[in-house]
């Protein structure tokens, strides 16, 4: 009988992949904050901005999250994530000294590429250490970084910005940089310190496998594929709602504090507080919740419990985005509060409903597939979506927030239908899972 991971060591390591999980959130979401200074500084339009938050990071980012899946199968998941969290951290910090558009872009490409480490190999390792019925909760609390990294990397962008003030700064061995890219240093150096701390946790032991017959754990290419023809209906579903769910997501985070103030002429500081707070109350509330309240369902017998939870958070959120419509901003702040809980509702249960379904030897290759449709089409062009409307069809920066709407009722219709239409699917591949392990 195989000896069974601590709980409480279990929540060690998971809180230290969720610093890290913050830390990515932090230098990849530091745009929404920058938006203005960078625009003055290299001349670019609403749709170069949203290449920078999006496309440039999620271009490498995405690729490389699939061969990152099929190594973490394989091999040691500290260690790849060991790599990641050096090189995002070094290619952040390269951010501030990008002198133009085209070096900031493939400063921001760098970053995608150590961040696609983390995820896969955090799945992976997370589904080792828990059990299968506190899961749920186990990876919305993981998936908490996706919004406490959001909110806090525009109040902390906040602050620093406000510490560092309007002036082009000297450095030496660099020369003269804008004020705004400092704040590069500031939060790209200390996941130097997050490596560190990764050392002090052990590679958890692979559920369900057979230790003494390692060569036959490693799933073939063509059992991969096999197994996703066998449930190309769920994974298609799941992975393309969440990214539409994505999609609406970073239409807003990385656009709102920008609508803020080109709209309600709020300044750079209150936009961002304001919104940070929100992300990192309401969002962090959801995306644990959502993950608990799946685990309750999933213990009431419900079959589909996780993909379920996942599409009542997005149906509320389809309601949610009228708020961007009205004019007065603190009605506008009460319904991207509910946004910020409706959306990341449905992403902590997601997450954990491609682990339900998928056997251990998999399940890295898999959350690398579902982290590359979600991340393509949700921060590739979610972000890049809002640019494009505001300087192609409104061509007014102070429509912004039509904008901001169309991407996020549109993400979030679309989602909310294929996270329906998979329901039935996805208690058919719970099924499928259990008969797969048995005949193994």
């Amino acid at each position: 009988m195989k000896e069974q991971p601590s709980l409480r060591y279990a929540w060690y390591v998971l809180g230290i992949l969720l610093l890290a999980y913050i830390s990515s959130f932090i230098d990849r979401q530091i745009l929404a904050l920058l938006v203005k200074p960078i625009k003055a500084s290299f001349g670019i339009s609403d749709t170069q901005m949203g290449l920078l938050m999006g496309l440039s990071f999620a271009l490498f980012y995405t690729v490389l999250g699939i061969p990152i899946g099929v190594m973490a199968d394989r091999m040691s998941r500290k260690k790849i994530i060991g790599w990641g969290i050096a090189i995002w951290s070094l290619m952040t910090a390269l951010c501030g000294v990008a002198g133009s558009f085209s070096m900031l872009f493939l400063a921001r490409v760098g970053v995608g590429i150590g961040e696609a480490a983390l995820s896969p190999a955090a799945y992976s390792m997370i589904s080792d250490y828990f059990p299968k019925k506190k899961l749920g909760t186990a990876l919305g609390i993981y998936n908490m970084g996706v919004f406490l990294g959001s909110g806090l990397s525009i109040l902390i962008g906040a602050a620093i910005r406000s510490m560092v003030g309007q002036e082009n700064i000297h450095l030496p061995f660099v020369g003269e940089i804008f004020s705004w890219q400092v704040v590069f240093f500031y939060i790209g150096l200390p996941g130097f310190l997050i490596v560190l701390l990764l050392q002090t946790i052990k590679e958890p032991k692979r559920k369900e496998l057979d230790s003494g017959k390692e060569s036959a754990n490693k799933a073939s290419f063509s059992e991969i594929i096999a197994y996703f023809k066998a449930n190309k209906s769920t994974f298609l579903s799941l992975n393309f709602g969440m990214a539409f769910m994505s999609f609406a997501s970073f239409a807003g985070t990385y656009w709102i504090p920008t609508f803020l103030n080109r709209v309600h002429g709020w300044t750079d500081t209150k936009a961002g507080v304001t919104f940070g707070v929100l992300v990192s109350v309401f969002s962090t509330l959801g995306v644990v919740l959502g993950g608990r309240y799946a685990d309750h369902l999933l213990k009431k017998g419900i079959a589909t419990a996780r993909m379920r939870t996942s599409f009542m958070g997005m149906s509320v959120a389809v309601i949610s985005t009228a708020g961007l419509l009205f004019a007065n901003p603190d009605i506008t702040l009460v319904f991207i509060a509910l946004f910020c809980f409706a959306s990341s509702f449905s992403y902590g249960s997601a997450t954990a409903a491609i682990q339900e379904i998928v056997p251990n030897n998999m399940r890295a290759i898999f959350s690398a597939f579902f982290l590359f449709v979600v991340n393509l089409i949700g921060l590739g062009l979610g972000p890049l979506s809002v640019g494009f409307f505001n300087d192609t069809v409104f061509a007014d920066p102070q429509k912004i927030n039509y904008s901001i709407f169309i991407a996020q009722f549109g993400g979030c219709i679309i989602s909310s239908l294929l996270l329906y239409i998979g329901l039935s699917p996805f208690a058919k591949s719970t099924s499928y899972l259990k008969k797969h392990l048995a005949d193994a």
